[in-house]
Order: C-alpha cells, then structure tokens, then sequence
C-alpha cells in the first residue's frame, strides 16, 4: 500500500536542445505543478468573496494565478525550447470548448446587448481564458508522477482546511471566513450566510466558498484523492494523516445540509469502488463511513434525518419545483437562439432568474454548439483516464485514474443540480481534474516522445 509514485519513466532523459540531455525528475525553481498547487492553496485557503481591489471576482488570486498560467502556456507555443513536441487531446477538446465559447460571443455582440449583458459577456471571457489556461498547463505542463501526486496533495490538505473552517462555522455558528484576509485584498460582495434547513436548529455552512453547494460538491471530489494517499502515501504518518483527512472532509459534507453534496459523495465514491479498490479497501470504507455516520448522529442529532427527508419530500420542495418552472423560460429562449445561445454570461440574475442547471445554462447562453462542447470537456477527461489507468503498471497511478475518472462523473451529474460554473472553486477544482486527465495519459503514453513532453521553464 504504501508503493511510491516515482516511476522509472521519470528518469528517462528527453533532448532539450542540440547535445542537452536531463532528466525528467530535474528540480525546477518554478514549474507548473508549483503554480498548480499554489492556485489550488489560495482557490481553498482563501474566502471566495476575497478579491484583489478594483477587480470583479475574476480577481480572485487564484484566478489571477491561473490567468498568468493562461499567459505562460501561450508563450510556450511561440518559443522552439518551450515548446511541448508530443501529441494532448485535451489540447483539442481545450480548443473546441473555447472556439465554441468564442463563436458565441459574437452571437451575443452580433444581436446587440445592453451594458449589464456586455459587461456580463466580457467576465464570462476573462474566467474562461482562466479556466483553460488551468486546463492546458496541468495537461502539458506537470513533468512526472511525483509532481503530478504533489499537486493532487496539495488540493487534499487546502481541502482539509476548508472542512476544518466548515467545521467551526458549524459547531460555533461564527463565521471565521470574516477575519481571513489577507493584505492587500478586500472583499466584494456578500458571503453565504448561515441559512436554516430542517427542524433542531440546523443551519448550512459554506466555508471559504461562495456557497453550500459548491462547498459540499468540492469536498465531494477531493475524497477519492484523500483516501488514495491514506492507501498510497509513501510513509506511515502520510497515510494515517491522509486518512484522517479523507474522514474530516467526508464528516463535513453532510453539515452543508445539501441534497446535491450527498449525491456528489455517493457517485465519487461508487465509482472508485467499482474500478480501483480491492475488497479490503471497500471494507474498511463502508466501515469508516458508519462510524462517520454515527459519529454525526451524536453530535448533530436530526441531521441524517433532515437529509433522508430532503430526498424523500424531494417532489414537494420549493427549490425543485422552482428549477421545473424554469423549463418554460428555458424553451422559449432555446428557440430563438439554438444554435450559439444568447452569448455566454448574458443571463443576469438581476435581469432575468438563477437557473440551477448548469447544462440548461449552457444551453441558453452556448446553444447545441455550447453544450456539445462542455460535454465534449468532460468526455475527453473521462476518455483519456481510462486510457491511462489501463496502460498504468502501477497500483497507485491506477487508483489516481479513477479518482480523475470520478471527478468527471460528478461533474456531469452536478451540474444538473447547480450552476456549477459560476462558483469558480468548483470550476477550477473541474479544470484542474480535466488537465490532469490529460497528463496522466501523457505520462502513460507507449512513445518517448509523448511520454517525456512537457512544458519548459525559463529556470530549467
């Protein structure tokens, strides 16, 4: 259990220039798994709603971080010692989302917007070109199984953190989240407050970010990853300490309170148990997941019934009956536009209604193209982590392939119960799966060529 993610392949030289050979393990002062893991760090560690001034919440710092990704993969293309040589999918599937996303932008500009939809489509913009530039670097940019797992710890550990702050906002009902600042960056907005649900006093917590939703669905996909390190981690400590995040961060999703984290945990958790855990690791985590219940049971009485109600009264609550009625608005704007959509970003809150389904969003504001083009996203996600775990030799690198190929099923399902690209720590946490998918079947592939390409850094 406790195999190394340090893989033979890593040591294999790859020409850089004429008579420059190095290894693929060589240290790099700062390389895309670095700027990776700080993004998830500040993505996690920092309250949503905490923006640099003058800034919109694209301003985020880990969106700004991710904008200079953007920035340093497009210079990458344009440099013969920077650039990758080998073959990405993702690279493709990259393209196609943001030439459909282009496309209708200019539907949108063509039709003729008012300022709020205008301004609205130029946000859309900016976080898209943040979004793909996670996307492309974590793709072609991280050099080796070991840095790939060390990003992927990262994102458990700032997932960890963010449980614990949810676990305080829970049992002392004060929002900490109010004194996490940082110098320099000021909060825009109002954070989620703490919203009653059920009977015995519950409430929802939301943590650092910007809603109960996103939260629960977040600590959803870090699960899998936390309980690959307490199966995987090269040491002893590694594993217990992983293993007592996997249960604070699976403890803390029942306190959102929310139908769509539950079923979130229940599809990640499924499809791993399905195609990477042996039969003693499906033992000892149903076991863990009753006395996790139980332990819930003790210290939050009522709160597993409040859950088993919500789904049992499911076809009486006001907030699904709210998402059918949209289905008219839905249609009515689907056929004027089907094709490109209103133009991404247009459908203003304050303008027209929240519409918590990510997919009929897409399909409003992106059309037929809009929607085949997420979908596409997720499927090559999907797609080249099962290539990858059925090349992988490893138990280890096998299991991180599902985990990638669950994140991308609960995606899918998510965004049928939110609008899941709205809230950026969901959306980057997506982005950042969906590049690793495209590493892990880079660092898999049978030729040399592919297998060593990477992203060069001006350190190197």
């Amino acid at each position: 259990m406790s195999a190394t993610l340090l893989h033979p392949a890593d040591l294999e030289p790859s020409l850089l220039a004429v008579r420059t050979y190095a290894s693929r393990r060589r240290r790099a002062r700062i390389d895309a798994a670095a700027l990776l893991s700080l993004m998830v760090a500040l993505l996690y560690c920092l309250p949503a709603t905490l923006i640099a001034p003058e800034l919109t919440f694209a301003g985020r710092p880990a969106l700004l971080v991710a904008f200079a990704l953007a920035c340093w993969w497009s210079l990458t293309r344009l440099h013969p010692r920077l650039v990758m040589s080998g073959s990405q999918p993702m690279r493709w599937a990259a393209f196609a989302y943001l030439l459909s996303f282009l496309l209708s932008y200019l539907a949108g500009t063509i039709r003729g917007l008012p300022q709020l939809e205008a301004n609205g489509q130029d946000f859309a913009m900016i976080i898209m070109i943040e979004f793909l530039g996670v996307v492309l670097i974590a793709a072609d940019g991280v050099p080796n199984w070991h840095r790939f797992a060390g990003v992927l710890r990262v994102l458990v550990w700032s997932a960890g953190f963010a449980a614990v702050v949810g676990l305080v906002q829970s049992v002392t009902a004060f929002d900490i989240t109010r004194y996490m600042v940082l110098p320099g960056l000021r909060f825009h907005g109002e954070a989620a407050d703490f919203a009653a649900r059920g009977d015995g006093g519950l409430f929802r917590v939301a943590s650092t970010t910007a809603h109960y939703i996103e939260f629960s669905t977040v600590m959803a996909l870090a699960v899998p990853f936390a309980i690959h390190f307490a199966r995987f981690a090269p040491s002893r400590a590694g594993r217990v300490t992983s293993g007592l995040l996997a249960l604070l961060i699976t403890a803390v999703i029942p306190l959102t309170v929310s139908r769509t984290g539950v079923l979130a945990l229940a599809v990640t958790i499924a499809v791993v148990f399905v195609l990477a855990w042996n039969w003693r690791t499906r033992y000892h985590v149903l076991v863990l997941g009753v006395v996790t219940a139980a332990g819930l049971m003790l210290v939050k009485p009522g709160l597993l019934g409040t859950l088993g109600a919500l789904f049992a009264s499911a076809g009486e609550d006001p907030s699904i009956q709210g998402r059918t009625q949209d289905y008219e608005y839905v249609a009515y704007w689907f056929s004027q536009r089907p094709w490109l959509g209103r133009g991404p970003g247009t459908l203003i809150p304050e303008l027209y209604l929240i519409l918590d389904n990510q997919w009929l969003g897409t399909l409003v504001t992106g059309g037929i193209v809009g929607v085949a083009a997420f979908a596409g996203l997720h499927v090559t996600g999907i797609t080249l982590a099962s290539i990858a775990m059925r090349r992988a030799r490893r138990p280890a690198e096998r299991d991180l392939c599902a985990a990638l190929i669950a994140a991308q099923v609960t995606s899918i399902l998510v965004s049928g119960t939110f609008d899941s690209l709205s809230f950026t720590t969901f959306s980057f946490t997506l982005a950042l799966t969906c590049g690793l998918s495209g590493a892990a079947w880079r660092l898999t592939h049978p030729h040399r060529r592919i297998r060593t390409s990477t992203v060069r850094w001006l350190g190197d």
